[in-house]
């Protein structure tokens, strides 16, 4: 009977190989704490004055016909595709860091400002795409592939984010550690989610930049600052995915959403 257990044995601990998670250690825990303030930073000085700027005139925008409204939402759904489909051609390219993103968004905004309006609308996809690669940069460093079907769709998530005119902005932390559906209707319906809050965030952009000339000067700064902002919403969520394959998933979240409780700042569970 004893040896029947015994041969038993090798048998029973290949029924779940996997080392059990880990439990947050106070390294976990201080990595935790800084994302959770980094998400606090990321409504920058810059980002507050932009959203006022743009809060001035957005009205621009709500006396255009709805033809040019909608062409605002369709315009950022497919931006958005656009920079995922761009980003998979792009293999073997190098993936920039945040300061070069920051800066030829700068100048794309710039660009797109001379002629308002019209030339904002046409710069929407060049935006789109630096910010996206931006994220994509953010992804790397965290271990991730920036080329891999996942890991763009996880870049299109940060997306998602919102924006400091949006009282619940910040990582929808129902998603970190999640895997994800890889077909084509799971891409358009992340796109589906994502696209509303990208095209509201957007709409502070394209009011700034709606005076000609002068417009140059806000798509510059809104650039800037929209590349920041999501690069820093970037750290947040491919740093907490880095901890929940590091430290047991439920606990890093759950930690996170008590530092954010902390600080007053919103959390996101959609």
């Amino acid at each position: 009977m004893l040896d029947n257990m015994e041969a038993d044995t090798p048998q029973m601990k290949l029924v779940n190989p996997d080392p059990p998670l880990r439990r947050l250690d106070d390294a976990g825990l201080a990595e935790v704490r800084a994302l959770a303030l980094r998400q606090g930073r990321a409504t920058s000085i810059l980002m507050r004055v932009v959203t006022f700027a743009g809060g001035q005139i957005e009205d621009v925008l709500k006396r255009l016909p709805a033809r040019t409204r909608g062409q605002v939402h369709d315009g950022v759904r497919a931006a958005l595709l656009r920079s995922y489909e761009l980003a998979e051609r792009s293999r073997g390219a190098p993936v920039r860091g945040d300061r070069a993103h920051r800066l030829l968004a700068t100048v794309s905004g710039a660009i797109g400002g001379l002629g308002g309006l019209p030339t904002a609308l046409a710069e929407l996809p060049v935006a789109t795409t630096l910010i996206f690669r931006a994220v994509q940069g953010v992804a790397e460093a965290y271990g991730e592939d920036p080329l891999s079907a996942e890991t763009r769709m996880e870049c299109l998530r940060v997306f998602g984010s919102g924006g400091p005119a949006d009282g619940d902005d910040g990582i929808d932390t129902s998603f970190v550690g999640a895997r994800l559906t890889l077909t084509g209707p799971a891409l358009n319906r992340l796109i589906a989610a994502v696209a509303p809050r990208f095209a509201t965030v957007l709409g502070q952009k394209l009011a700034a930049q709606a005076v000609p000339v002068l417009g140059a000067a806000a798509g510059a700064g809104t650039n800037y600052a929209f590349t920041d902002y999501y690069v820093e919403m970037a750290h947040v969520h491919f740093g907490l995915r880095d901890l929940c394959r590091r430290y047991d998933p439920a606990e890093v979240v759950r930690e996170f959403h008590r530092e954010l409780a902390a600080r007053k700042l919103p959390v996101r569970r959609t």
